[in-house]
């Protein structure tokens, strides 16, 4: 299907695999079935295998957190060896201190730098009142995706068109490199009305002013 409508798909989005639904295990996560995931990656040719999100129940302690970068780290090694890369999506809620340190500080201490690297969406960066230049000097080449999309200036801070907010999006561009940014892809959760205007407005402002 994709190559009949001349698409590609270079990343997709997976699930740790911890939490149970409805008792029972999530297969095609990183805890189940992931070496069946990573073959059925490849075949269809993807370059990045990204953990989107850690519930609830997959978030817990900073010691529960080095298990996380513990089973990434497992996990990359079977990317690696499909010639995939396996990276993390973040949120705000890794940016919640524990003992004087962030979760998501504890992810890139512990998890292989090469095995795994991140996808930064500059949104939730923003969000949890983060910058995220001072997080790619601290960690140079490790962020090789990015979600872009902007935050509006009312009280909620929720999703609008990029360049319709407050995300200074020039700035962290002229950082691409130390990022190590190979490519980023436009997001927003929630639109004002037709999707396609959202998108046609943040595409025409990317082409202008970021690319």
């Amino acid at each position: 299907m994709l190559k009949q409508d001349g698409l590609i798909m270079p990343s997709c989005h997976y699930r740790l695999g911890e939490e149970k639904v409805d008792g029972q295990a999530q297969d095609g996560t990183i805890l189940n079935g992931w070496e069946k995931a990573v073959d059925d990656a490849a075949e269809i040719g993807l370059k990045y295998m990204v953990c989107a999100y850690l519930s609830d129940v997959e978030r817990g302690s900073l010691d529960h957190y080095k298990k996380v970068a513990e089973d990434f780290n497992k996990a990359g090694e079977t990317c690696k060896k499909a010639g995939i890369q396996l990276c993390y999506h973040n949120h705000n809620f890794e940016f919640i201190q524990q003992d004087g340190k962030y979760p998501y500080e504890t992810l890139l201490d512990n998890a292989d730098k090469d095995l795994v690297k991140m996808e930064m969406d500059l949104y939730w960066i923003t969000k949890a009142n983060q910058d995220p230049i001072a997080i790619f000097d601290a960690h140079p080449g490790r962020f090789p995706l990015w979600h872009i999309k902007d935050m509006n200036n009312k009280p909620d801070r929720m999703f609008t068109e990029v360049g319709n907010g407050i995300i200074d999006f020039k700035k962290i561009f002229k950082h691409a490199d130390k990022a190590g940014l190979k490519m980023f892809f436009v997001e927003q959760d929630v639109c004002p009305g037709d999707p396609f205007d959202s998108i046609t407005q943040s595409i025409t402002y990317i082409k202008a002013n970021l690319v």
